[in-house]
C-alpha cells in the first residue's frame, strides 16, 4: 500500500507553498513554481482533478513534498 493519499491538486499546490514553492509564472493550467536552490517544476493540473499514489509520489521525489505536508 502507498503511503500517498490520493487528492485533489488544489490541495496539492497549496501543500506546495505551505513548503516553500512560489508561483513564477502561469501559461493557462501549467503553473511554474520555483523554490531557491531547487531547479522549477511545472503543475499542469486543473484545481478539481485527482491525482492518484503514482503521480503524488512522482512529485514528491522531485519537489520534496510529504505525504504529512497533505
Amino acid at each position: 500500500m502507498s503511503a500517498w493519499p490520493a487528492s485533489k491538486a488544489g490541495r496539492v499546490l497549496r501543500a506546495l507553498k505551505k513548503i516553500g514553492w512560489t508561483e513564477k509564472r502561469q501559461s493557462g493550467s501549467h503553473i511554474t513554481l520555483s523554490r531557491p536552490g531547487s531547479a522549477d517544476y511545472v503543475f499542469a493540473f486543473h484545481d478539481s482533478d485527482e491525482i492518484g499514489p503514482a503521480m503524488l509520489a512522482r512529485i514528491a521525489k522531485i519537489t520534496g513534498l510529504q505525504p504529512t505536508d497533505l
